[in-house]
């Protein structure tokens, strides 16, 4: 299925870009999220006109993106799990979770999808995770795991 992209997308093209995705992509995310529209005569037209407006927010969005990156590049942020003995723990620190830990401390509102935690974080310990901010900026924080007593 062609599309057209409204937006920069890591690995899959730029603004004003015609690209051909599969329709279950295409479909549940590219459009669905307003990244994409189909691509007809008229909406190749429609884009070509928006494109310099296009240009302009992505702009303004890889500033914001910037702007989080230093604040939240390279720090460590705790958090405390109930684990077994041997440091493992009783679940997992989900994305949401490190996005809640984050606006907590930062004041800043992630989307959990955008944050990706290198492999799952299962164990005590300090984890690094990747923070996808935009297609051009990412960013790694570290996760801090520590053992929260059964007893408190």
């Amino acid at each position: 299925m062609k599309v057209i992209l409204l937006e920069n997308i890591r690995k899959i093209g730029s603004i004003g870009d015609i690209i051909d995705v599969k329709r279950g992509f295409a479909r549940n995310f590219l459009i669905s999220k307003k990244k994409a529209l189909f691509a007809s005569k008229q909406n190749i037209k429609d884009v070509e006109n928006l494109k310099k407006d296009l240009n302009k927010k992505d702009l303004e969005r890889k500033k914001e993106a910037k702007e989080i990156a230093e604040k939240i590049q390279n720090k460590t942020y705790e958090t405390f799990k109930l684990s077994t003995e041997n440091k493992e723990l009783y679940g997992s620190v989900k994305p949401t979770e490190i996005s809640e830990i984050i606006f907590n401390k930062e004041n800043i509102k992630l989307n959990s999808s955008i944050i990706q935690p290198i492999k799952e974080i299962k164990a005590l310990g300090k984890h690094s995770v990747t923070v996808n901010l935009h297609s051009e900026i990412q960013t790694k924080i570290y996760i801090n795991v520590n053992s929260q007593e059964k007893g408190k």
